[in-house]
Parts: C-alpha cells; sequence; structure tokens
C-alpha cells in the first residue's frame, strides 16, 4: 500500500498482507497521520477501483476525517501517474532489484529505502531537492539521544 502527496511527492508505504477494506482503512489512518506530522492535510484520495476502495466503509471513513474520495477510471492507471510512477520505481530499485533470503528482509529493504526517497533522493519535480524538503513542517528523525 502506498499514498502519495501531489505536491511534495512525500510517500508512505507500508506492505500489508492483504487488500481488505479494513486493512485499507488502517493503512490510511496511518497514512494521514505521517502527512500531517509532516504538515500536510489530506483533503482529497485519489485511488483505483480496487474492491478496498471501491467499499462504503473506506469513502466513509476518508470523508468523516474531512477528506473527499475520488477514484480514477477504470483501466487508465494514467490517471493515478504520480502513485504508479513511485511503484516503478519501487519496483525497480529495491523489491526486484535483487534476491531477499526472506520477506522480512524485502521489507527492511523497502523501510530503508522510502525513507532515502523522502529524505535524501532528490527529484527533478521537487527542483532535485528531496520530497520531504517541500514539506511545510520539517520533521527530524533523529534521536535526541544523539550525539
Amino acid at each position: 500500500h502506498s499514498a502519495i502527496d501531489g505536491f511534495t511527492r512525500l510517500a508512505y508505504t507500508e506492505a500489508l498482507e492483504d487488500e481488505r477494506t479494513v486493512t485499507t482503512i488502517g493503512f490510511f489512518c496511518r497514512a494521514r497521520a505521517f502527512f500531517a506530522a509532516h504538515g500536510i492535510t489530506v483533503d482529497r484520495v485519489v485511488t483505483d477501483n480496487g474492491n478496498n476502495y471501491r467499499a462504503v466503509d473506506f469513502t466513509a471513513k476518508v470523508v468523516s476525517l474531512g477528506g473527499r474520495h475520488h477514484r480514477i477510471r477504470p483501466y487508465t492507471p494514467r490517471h493515478n501517474g504520480k502513485v504508479e510512477r513511485y511503484n516503478r520505481l519501487m519496483v525497480d530499485e529495491v523489491l526486484y532489484a535483487r534476491p531477499y533470503s526472506s520477506e522480512t528482509a524485502r521489507r527492511e529493504a523497502l523501510a530503508v529505502w522510502v525513507n532515502h526517497y523522502n529524505y535524501h533522493r532528490p527529484h527533478t519535480s521537487c527542483g532535485d531537492a528531496p520530497p520531504a524538503s517541500l514539506a511545510p513542517a520539517r520533521v527530524n528523525n533523529v534521536m535526541t539521544s544523539y550525539t
């Protein structure tokens, strides 16, 4: 599951076991909290037409949190191009870039890559800066005991 902010290109990704509606709602709530920590308000959610996104409960959750839910036209992934491009990068640069000894190792590599993508990897759409540099709130993820 992945969510991308359309302006900053800041990404939130979780490797989850399934695509059930309840799982998707949990993911959305965690993604929303992640974006809020970066000063980004989620007011519009654009998704494909998967069963989990077509569910009334998912749309109700988005609306209850002050957002609007917009589903792209069926079979037109280009309408959701930012997240599709992100998914392609994720596949090419981490998921299938090398063999992993376990799913746990693959998930750990994914977490490292997402952190790199958000905080260190330059993006031409962001003026060759990482997405986090455009976020309204600067998040410092270094532990306070770090010296």
